[in-house]
């Protein structure tokens, strides 16, 4: 499990087309901090499958990713990504819960939530001034998020009519929650003891909030409706002995390593999944560093799944932080034999080889890793390390370039940048690329000087 940061309009392009971005001021606010993981990646696309396609969306496009926050939260900013808390997994308590919030998100995709918000958002711009990075940033975040950004340099008029629409959205985005679970026959109920969950999560009782000044509905509403969709259709959902599975493998991962160890250890037995307890485990031994723990409880679990990609990968996590380079490549290998098209396992893969003395072949694995997750800013990270011992130092000033941007950090980014373009044959595609990263940030130092 690894940390990433990213700018929430993480993309070269992004960064170009964005004029009225103010980088120095926005990027750390638009920042988002995600948890890397690709067990726990698989986990939650397995579960959020049948909603996805339920809803008619491709399962295989859309990701779900980890954001690294306590808080109970979950958020869409484009069509093929949904933004899930690590809090909020961790809150719920059954698999229909999880599996409601992907459905209420993949709503907001599918009932043309987002681009509707950015026309409302170009509405109340005009009339209250509102920057575009903040209005963005706004509308992605919902909630407390969004009464924030919206609330800095508005009106209250601009402020409300805002707010209108999207607690209309989120009042839709619910009700078609509930006809996709249905449709994908997952239990509704997920979607009442969701709201009945996220009531407890509100700063302020409902009696004392202004309806007037909230992105979404009152709890209690939302609860109403849900229980009157159940009424007026039926509950069509059967228990699935697969999403109870991966629901515990994902909280069971996530719980290890974002919790203390010994937490873990004492609540480990209670686990219904043999090798979910036994991967747990070894994650909570690793990072007591109680090595021979935790590779003995890793192998326990590989003996209960031997062709489980993930498993593999996570012992050869424990084998390299523990600088066991080649063992940590053997384990890495397997993992990548059984799933080659993974992006953090070939990440990893990539690591593993770049550690053991191979940065020509780590190239190779990260190269395929970038081209399938090209916002993996560890990776980019990797990739520079690589690049700069095969004497390809133009390159490596380019991932680092790239690496910055997507961070929002354009100031370091054009450092990079300039010794790219200086260092890369002219006109080449890697040229452009640096150059790309190069007008973004000249773009921003314009835009600062004018202010």
């Amino acid at each position: 499990m690894s940390f990433d940061r990213f700018f929430r309009l993480a993309s070269i392009p992004a960064l170009l087309v964005c004029a009225l971005v103010q980088f120095a001021a926005a990027a750390q606010a638009a920042s988002i901090s995600l948890l890397r993981d690709p067990d726990v990646e698989h986990g939650l696309s397995r579960l959020a499958a049948p909603v996805l396609r339920a809803a008619g969306l491709n399962a295989n496009r859309v990701r779900i990713l980890l954001v690294n926050d306590s808080s109970f939260n979950a958020f869409v900013l484009d069509s093929r990504t949904i933004f899930v808390n690590y809090g909020l997994i961790l809150k719920v308590t059954s698999p229909e819960m999880l599996q409601a919030v992907l459905a209420h998100e993949a709503a907001h995709i599918t009932n043309g939530h987002l681009s509707r918000r950015m026309q409302n958002l170009r509405s109340a711009n005009s009339a209250a001034g509102l920057g575009l990075a903040l209005a963005a940033l706004a509308a992605a975040a919902g909630g407390g998020d969004a009464a924030a950004g919206i609330a800095i340099g508005t009106q209250g008029s601009a402020f409300r009519s805002f707010l209108a629409h999207t607690r209309a959205e989120e009042s839709s985005a619910d009700r078609s929650a509930a006809e996709y679970l249905n449709r994908a026959g997952i239990s509704p109920q997920g979607l009442v003891d969701l709201h009945r969950a996220f009531a407890g999560q509100e700063v302020l009782s409902a009696g004392t909030q202004d309806p007037y000044t909230r992105s979404h509905p009152l709890s209690r509403d939302r609860i109403r409706a849900a229980q009157a969709y159940l009424a007026a259709h039926g509950d069509k959902g059967q228990t699935s002995a697969e999403a109870q599975y991966w629901f515990a493998r994902v909280r069971g991962k996530l719980s290890a390593f974002t919790r203390a160890p010994k937490w873990t250890l004492r609540r480990v037995r209670e686990e219904q999944f043999k090798d979910v307890r036994l991967m747990r485990e070894a994650a909570a031994y690793h990072r007591q560093n109680s090595l021979q723990k935790a590779l003995k409880a890793i192998n326990g679990a590989l003996a209960a799944r031997p062709s489980d990609p993930f498993y593999h990968e996570l012992k050869g996590q424990i084998l390299i932080e523990n600088r066991q380079w080649s063992a940590a490549l053997a384990a890495y290998g397997k993992a990548v034999s059984l799933a080659p098209k993974d992006p953090l396992i070939l990440t990893g893969y990539g690591r593993a080889q770049l550690a053991a003395g191979q940065p020509k072949a780590a190239l190779k694995s990260m190269e395929r890793a970038r081209a399938i997750d090209f916002r993996n800013t560890v990776l980019l990270r990797d990739m520079s390390l690589a690049y700069a011992k095969t004497g390809q130092n133009g390159m490596a000033a380019l991932v680092t370039a790239e690496r910055y941007a997507l961070q929002g950090r354009l100031n370091d980014a054009g450092i990079h940048a300039k010794r790219a373009v200086a260092q890369l044959p002219a006109g080449s595609p890697a040229a452009r690329r640096a150059t790309d990263v190069l007008v973004a940030y000249e773009q921003a130092q314009k835009r600062k000087r004018r202010k």
